[in-house]
């Protein structure tokens, strides 16, 4: 078990320093493991959970290997960063289903701060050569 240990330490050395091979790599090693902290996390949450553990590993994972900054000091910082980063999924999807079923009629729209406006098309008239 220790040479595992060893080898998601490395890995996520390498993947700090933006060595996306080692994010690839590291997806079958871990795996298991997160997949059993979102069935601990999920046993404690309603039965008819709309959220199944896949889902959730899929989406914690995402989030964890997007951090840029992240200093993973080894592998059990990797697995309580993670276990912290699930129950704020689940405390978020709770979030996002009791603001759905308070007002079913009204749509949910997420407003952003950026506004698209069309490109502006710019003509430019050239000198007549057929004078």
């Amino acid at each position: 078990m220790e040479p595992v240990s060893r080898d998601v330490t490395s890995l996520l050395k390498k993947l700090a320093d933006g060595n996306q091979e080692a994010g690839r790599e590291l997806i079958p090693v871990v795996y298991r493991e997160l997949h059993r902290l979102a069935v601990n996390h999920l046993r404690r949450e309603r039965r008819d959970h709309t959220l199944q553990p896949t889902a959730l590993v899929h989406e914690a994972y995402i989030k964890l290997v997007a951090q840029r900054n992240a200093d993973w000091q080894n592998r059990a910082h990797f697995f309580a960063v993670a276990s912290n980063l699930m129950r704020r999924i689940l405390v978020d999807y709770a979030r996002r289903q009791l603001r759905q079923s308070a007002a079913p009629d009204q749509p949910n729209y997420r407003w952003t701060k950026w506004y698209f406006s069309p490109p502006t098309v710019r003509i430019r008239c050239l000198p007549s050569t057929n004078v």
